[in-house]
């Protein structure tokens, strides 16, 4: 049974992905109820896509799956913590491991 998880006005609670062995934040997505219940249900990640408006499976083509470890809910039941083992070459459909590759620079010593 899912606890009671405050979704958006559209349905929808963004949720962020972390391999479990190594902390590293991989990619953050949305998902409605139907696919949290796919993803608890199969035990891979399941998301909703707000620009094409369907269901996916992370890695479905690529084979870059994330096998689910645990699933975690913030103090306000607004944004869900997703521990995987990410299969494959990463979570990015750029490429990368991570979907956080970029860095912006900060002044120091202000």
């Amino acid at each position: 049974m899912l606890p009671d998880l405050k979704f958006d006005d559209k349905g929808l609670i963004p949720v962020v992905v972390q391999e479990i062995d190594t902390k590293e934040v991989l990619m953050v997505a949305y998902m409605d109820e139907v696919a949290l219940k796919k993803t608890v249900e199969t035990g891979y990640t399941h998301f909703w896509s707000r620009s094409r408006k369907t269901y996916w499976k992370k890695g479905e083509t690529s084979g870059n799956v994330q096998e689910v470890k645990e699933i975690y809910y913030d103090c306000d039941a607004d944004t869900l913590l997703i521990m995987v083992k990410q299969h494959g070459s990463g979570a990015c459909h750029t490429g990368h491991r991570t979907c956080f590759y970029r860095k912006i620079s900060i002044k120091k010593g202000n």
